[in-house]
């Protein structure tokens, strides 16, 4: 079987590049505002812009066939389950009765109806090497390391404290005077006090606006989001944001905490994992936002990613907990340079392998060769041999076909690395009911889950790790030289990832269904 499974992928594989090679096309027009938010799903070959090929499977190939439903857990900082372009198509725990206050269905998880939320009332965190470097010098070359790595990034954010307290009084003056808290560009404008300090806060803001348009207030908020948040909690060694939770967090056997709430308006806590799950599934040719990936998809939210580095703890049982109550395709955008305890993480993945349930990982943000540098989760131990056949990692490229195609912040490698995806400008649902553009590698990841559901759902005979090889050996390979990382490192596309490629959703369902139909005419021994 595994020789008949290698030969036909090395077959269609063959076939796909055939097709794909010859595309050298590049967009010399800007992208219109409808192709850029859906970019991703448009055609190298039809629109210039390189998508996955989205709509392209479904006007083609999935136009008059059904698929089976599949569930999709979103390991994440929580989910609006409310919003109109994802409600309709959110997980819901049929054996457990709501609001009894009961564990109806004995998986320990009392009223899990939507999913589980691992970080109770927490939301804030600091980051892991952190937590390391709070447990005193340990006398290692790590601690050494570790200290370094800290003194950098903390020097790197203080710097932009005086900016963005600057911004946020000006911000505070202007609301005050025009006694709202949302106002735009046009309400600037048309400020005309000659109080100094009015006139100076809108000479300021109308400065910020100017380069970024009319969500500069969104834009304005995630600044201070970050740097207050890197300074006051992520950064900051007298805080612990673990305390509520209520746990023992180094032992893996005290499983019984967190609660069922995995959206709270007042912990702003989602509009990561509202996005995530947006690109993979939310409501296709509605009307509302954007289209996701994946049709026949029920989001199952698995709140464990806090604001900061995420426990190993969390993430492990999170992955139990969505392979034990029926998830096929994982998503897990999130990372961090430190993990104390891999091997939680590693046994999860190895049962999520056992129980044919692929997951899904973005390659991280830093910029930064992962065949060198460490980026948790991994699932290798030495870099070089995969511990498990169902995990996929995934790269982030942008819509400007060339040697620029991969984002500047993606890491990247050889080995460790295994496909690319878009995750630049990807258009979704966050919270509070609003759709807007992000960015990172945990955009690029949610991309190829939403591919892997498409082939779990109009071929379930597949194995996970038939899954991955399809979307690795199916995709759209280029033969030119491009850009890697934040200094720009010039490789071959082909030396950027294990594949080589950019995942192809086309691409990747023709393969299916023709392994699919080889695997069902094979004889049975």
């Amino acid at each position: 079987m595994k020789k008949l499974f290698s030969y036909a992928l090395l077959l269609l594989s063959l076939g796909v590049w055939a097709q794909t090679s010859q595309v050298q096309l590049t967009k010399k027009a800007p992208l219109t505002e409808e192709q850029e938010k859906r970019w991703s799903h448009l055609d190298l070959e039809r629109d210039s812009i390189p998508g996955m090929s989205v709509d392209k499977a479904y006007t083609e190939l999935l136009k008059d066939k059904k698929g089976a439903k599949i569930v999709v857990g979103v390991i994440d900082s929580g989910v609006d389950i409310s919003h109109p372009d994802l409600k309709p198509i959110i997980w819901t725990n049929k054996k457990e009765i709501p609001n009894n206050k009961k564990d109806d269905d004995k998986n320990g998880y009392v009223d899990d109806v939507h999913g589980w939320n691992f970080l109770g009332d927490s939301n804030n965190e600091t980051l892991e090497l952190v937590r390391y470097l709070r447990k005193g010098d340990d006398g290692t070359e790590m601690y050494k390391k570790a200290q370094k790595e800290y003194e950098a990034e903390y020097q790197e954010v203080f710097p932009y404290k005086e900016t963005v307290d600057l911004l946020a009084n000006t911000d505070k003056v202007i609301r005050e005077h025009l006694k709202k808290d949302d106002y735009t560009v046009e309400d600037l404008n048309n400020i005309s006090s000659v109080k100094f300090d009015l006139f100076k806060s809108k000479k300021i803001m109308l400065a910020y606006a100017e380069d970024r348009g009319k969500d500069f207030r969104d834009d304005l908020e995630e600044f201070k989001d970050y740097v207050y948040g890197k300074l006051n909690y992520n950064l900051n060694k007298e805080f612990d944001g673990r305390k509520i939770v209520g746990d023992n967090v180094e032992d893996i056997k005290d499983k019984k905490y967190g609660n069922n709430i995995v959206y709270s308006k007042e912990r702003k806590d989602s509009p990561h994992g509202t996005h995530v799950s947006g690109i993979i599934a939310q409501v296709r040719n509605n009307g509302i936002g954007g289209d996701g990936i994946a049709v026949n998809v029920e989001i199952m939210p698995v709140r464990a990613v806090p604001n900061g580095d995420e426990y190993d703890k969390d993430i492990a049982l999170a992955i139990r907990y969505a392979v034990d109550n029926g998830a096929k395709v994982i998503n897990g955008s999130f990372g961090k340079d430190y993990s104390p305890h891999k091997e939680w993480v590693w046994e999860a993945m190895k049962y999520a392998e056992s129980k044919d349930v692929l997951i899904v990982l973005a390659a991280g943000n830093d910029g930064k060769d992962v065949d060198v540098e460490p980026n948790y989760p991994e699932d290798t131990a030495d870099k070089k041999n995969e511990l498990v056949n169902n995990v996929i990692k995934v790269g982030a490229i942008n819509y400007n076909y060339g040697e620029k195609m991969v984002a500047s912040f993606s890491n990247y490698g050889t080995d460790n690395v295994d496909v690319f995806a878009p995750g630049v400008r990807i258009y979704a649902t966050v919270d509070h009911h609003k759709e807007k553009f992000q960015q990172g590698t945990s955009m690029a990841s949610p991309n190829v889950a939403g591919v892997a559901a498409l082939i779990r759902s109009y071929y379930p005979n597949l194995k996970a790790a038939q899954v991955k090889q399809i979307i690795m050996q199916s995709g759209t390979p280029m033969d030119f030289e491009v850009n890697l990382g934040e200094k720009g490192e010039k490789r071959p596309f082909s030396k950027a990832s294990v594949s080589g490629k950019i995942v192809n959703a086309y691409n990747a369902l023709k393969m299916a269904e023709t392994l699919s139909a080889t695997m069902t005419k094979e004889p049975k021994l």
